[in-house]
C-alpha cells in the first residue's frame, strides 16, 4: 500500500472523527459537569443539521448561506437545549440514572416526531461553501478541502475547550461543581444558571457538528440515533467526562472506521465496537478517564 494512499485514508478518517468529536465532547461535557447522561444529545445534533438546512434554504442564491447556517444553527440548537434544561432536565439532577434515561429517551421520540412534522421525511442536503469545494494536493493525491476544514474545526474547538476548562474562572467553577455543588453554591455562585450554560454549550457543540456534517451527509430523520451510537463508543473508549478522552476516542474511531470501510465495508462499524470491548475489558473507565 502506497504511503500517499495511507496518508489520504488516514486524513479522511480523522476528518470524520473530528465531526464525531464535536458531538461526543458535548455529551461528555454534560455528563462530566452535570452527571446527566443525556440520550437526547443526538437529537440536538439533528436539530442543528435541520436548522442549517432551513437557514441555507432561506438564501439559496447567497454565496454565504453555509456560513450563516454555521453561525445561526448551533445557536438555535443551544437555545433549544437551554429550554429543555430549564423546563425538564434540571428536575432530574438528583434522581437515579434510570429516571434520566427514561426522560431523555422520551425526548428522542418527541423531538424525532416534531422534526418530521416541521421538515417532513425527505432526505435533504446543504450546499457546502464554494470556497471549500475543491481539493488540496497532498503527495500527488487530491484531498477534499472541506475535509481539511473539518479537521481544523475539531482541533480549534478542542484547544478552545481545553483553555476554557483549565485557565478560566468558568472552567474552574464547572470542575468544582462536579464534586462540591453545595460548597460552590455556598460561595454565592449561581449554580442553576451555570448548569444551564454548560448544558447549552454541550448542545451548541452538537449543533456545530450537525451543521458541519450537513454538506457531506443527508439531513434526514433517524440521523440522531446513528450518531448517538457512535458518540457513546467514543466517550466509552476515551472515558466519560474526559475532554482529552473524547478527542483521542474520536480519532481512533474515525481512523478505524476509514480503514474498516477499505478492508471490510460491511464490517466497518464492527472495528469500532471491538475497540470499545477491548477498552472495557482492559480499562473499564476509558483510556483517559478516571475510576470512580
Amino acid at each position: 500500500m502506497e504511503t500517499k494512499f495511507i496518508l489520504v485514508q488516514t486524513l479522511s478518517g480523522i476528518s470524520v472523527g473530528m465531526v464525531i468529536f464535536l458531538i461526543a465532547v458535548g455529551l461528555s461535557l454534560i455528563f462530566g459537569a452535570l452527571r446527566v447522561l443525556n440520550l437526547a444529545h443526538g437529537s440536538l445534533y439533528m436539530i442543528g443539521a435541520y436548522l442549517s438546512f432551513w437557514v441555507a434554504s432561506l438564501m439559496p442564491n447567497s454565496g454565504y448561506s453555509f456560513w450563516w447556517a454555521l453561525l445561526l444553527a448551533p445557536i438555535g440548537a443551544a437555545l433549544v437545549g437551554g429550554l429543555l434544561e430549564v423546563v425538564l432536565i434540571r428536575r432530574i439532577y438528583q434522581r437515579e440514572h434510570v429516571d434520566q434515561f427514561l426522560l431523555t429517551f422520551g425526548l428522542i421520540l418527541v423531538i424525532g416526531d416534531l422534526v418530521k412534522i416541521l421538515w417532513g421525511v425527505e432526505f435533504n442536503m446543504v450546499q457546502g461553501p464554494a470556497e471549500l469545494s475543491g481539493g488540496v494536493e497532498i503527495m500527488g493525491s487530491m484531498f477534499p478541502a472541506y475535509n481539511l476544514f473539518l479537521i481544523g474545526c475539531g482541533i480549534v474547538i478542542y484547544l478552545a475547550l481545553s483553555l476554557l476548562m483549565n485557565f478560566t474562572g468558568l472552567g474552574r467553577t464547572i470542575r468544582a461543581m462536579t464534586y462540591e455543588r453545595n460548597m460552590v453554591n455556598a460561595l454565592g455562585i449561581n449554580v442553576p444558571m451555570t448548569y444551564t450554560l454548560v448544558f447549552m454549550l454541550g448542545c451548541w457543540l452538537a449543533g456545530v457538528g450537525g451543521t458541519l456534517i450537513a454538506p457531506i451527509q443527508a439531513v434526514r430523520p433517524g440521523m440522531d440515533i446513528d450518531i448517538l451510537i457512535e458518540c457513546f463508543i467514543v466517550v466509552v473508549v476515551g472515558g466519560l467526562g474526559s475532554l482529552s478522552g473524547a478527542f483521542v476516542g474520536a480519532l481512533l474511531f474515525g481512523i478505524l472506521n476509514a480503514y474498516g470501510i477499505l478492508l471490510a465495508p460491511r464490517l466497518a462499524i464492527a472495528f469500532a465496537f471491538m475497540l470499545m470491548i477491548v477498552v472495557l475489558v482492559i480499562r473499564p473507565w476509558g483510556l483517559m478517564g478516571k475510576p470512580e
